[in-house]
């Protein structure tokens, strides 16, 4: 959630962790081909299992990338207002010693 207070520049850090998905995924498959080579089924397992972890979490970036600014806000999105204690779905304050209110 935003808060409203970052600064300017703050942007979502996506790119980055697309880029370390699939830094992370070209590593686990070189790693499962060189110790399938040397004759280690296990640690190619490993590896291999890793790299389906990669891959899963580069599909979920991607995914998330091109939902949009709803994920990845750009410079034209305003910080959201910060939460100051009010449920505005349910009209009711949620801080101790006031009264709620329970008008729909």
């Amino acid at each position: 959630m935003r808060t409203g207070n970052e600064p300017l520049q703050a942007r979502s850090p996506l790119k980055i962790r697309c880029g370390l998905a699939f830094w992370g995924l070209l590593w686990a498959i070189a790693g499962a081909v060189a110790f399938i080579l040397a004759g280690r089924p296990e640690w190619a397992a490993a590896c291999a299992a890793v790299a389906l972890l990669a891959a899963t979490d580069l599909v979920v970036v991607i995914w998330h990338i091109h939902q949009g600014p709803h994920y990845q806000p750009g410079k034209d999105i305003p910080p959201y207002e910060p939460d100051r204690g009010r449920n505005e779905a349910f009209g009711r304050w949620n801080t101790r010693g006031r009264k709620r209110d329970t008008r729909p």
